[in-house]
């Protein structure tokens, strides 16, 4: 079944269904990619370990399930001249974390040399020191003749790093070319829109391959099964501008209607 949404769905951006979406999106980039591949290709799914400190509000961005309590001061009540009970601090913790990331590599054969390395971001490349580890991971991937290309399905967050500000999107996708590398070409779309035909480039002088990232979010809906476990029936939990929750409120009812 086909998604509310003529593109990105806002509400897998939730951490209810993020790290679900992450994985299931990559395998299938990596499926529809190894299929258009030349013969000289071949397209791996890699995984990353990070431990990363995460700060009470980033936690909240990532796991939907862990509360932070926050409540009154010591008090001492006093009976008797005893002190019959303390009444404790409630202080919110930093939790250091095992994140696991994966992302694509694409590999000449023979030899199986990497050309080039395909990033879905997520919120821990986006928030606190896991925004710090992935800019250093992302500078040792500059360094090499390796081209790089980032997605970024996520409004939450801060953006890689450039020069200068990035233009103005719901989405972005960042592609750097080895050859060009002092470059970064920068598409950004709206969530009111599909998303977009890219080129994801090879080994010179092969052509770039061409990448429908919106038939790979389509079989990433249907694999992932989100129509049905998706609550569409609440509003999304995002910080959105309220133009965008009235857009996608008007959306959500188009398909209640249409179905």
């Amino acid at each position: 079944m086909a998604g509310p949404f003529p593109g990105m769905d806002p509400y897998l951006e939730s951490p209810a269904y993020w790290p679900d979406f992450h994985h299931t999106f990559i395998s299938c980039w990596r499926e529809i990619l190894a299929d258009r591949l030349p013969d000289s290709y071949d397209a791996r799914i890699g995984e990353r370990v990070n431990l990363v400190q995460l700060e009470p509000d980033v936690v909240k961005l990532i796991s939907p399930d862990v509360a932070i309590s926050q409540g009154p001061g010591l008090k001492r009540v006093a009976t008797s001249g005893r002190v019959a009970m303390l009444e404790p601090a409630l202080i919110p913790q930093t939790f250091v974390e095992e994140i696991r990331e994966s992302y694509i590599e694409i590999l000449h054969r023979p030899d199986r040399s990497l050309v080039s390395v395909l990033e879905l971001l997520s919120p821990t490349n986006k928030t606190g020191s896991g925004f710090y580890e992935y800019e250093y991971k992302r500078s040792n991937i500059l360094k090499q003749n390796v081209h790089l290309f980032e997605l970024d399905l996520l409004r939450l967050g801060d953006a890689p790093v450039l020069s200068q500000p990035l233009p103005p999107g719901d989405y972005r996708a960042l592609l750097t070319r080895a050859e060009r590398r002092s470059y970064c070409n920068v598409y950004t779309f709206s969530m009111r829109q599909s998303l977009p035909m890219l080129p994801i480039p090879l080994r010179a002088p092969d052509p770039d391959l061409t990448m429908d990232l919106q038939a790979v979010f389509e079989l990433a809906y249907q694999r992932g099964r989100y129509a049905r476990s998706v609550r569409y029936d609440q509003p999304t939990n995002l910080p959105l501008p309220e133009v965008d929750r009235v857009w996608i409120a008007e959306r959500l009812r188009e398909k209640v209607q249409d179905s």
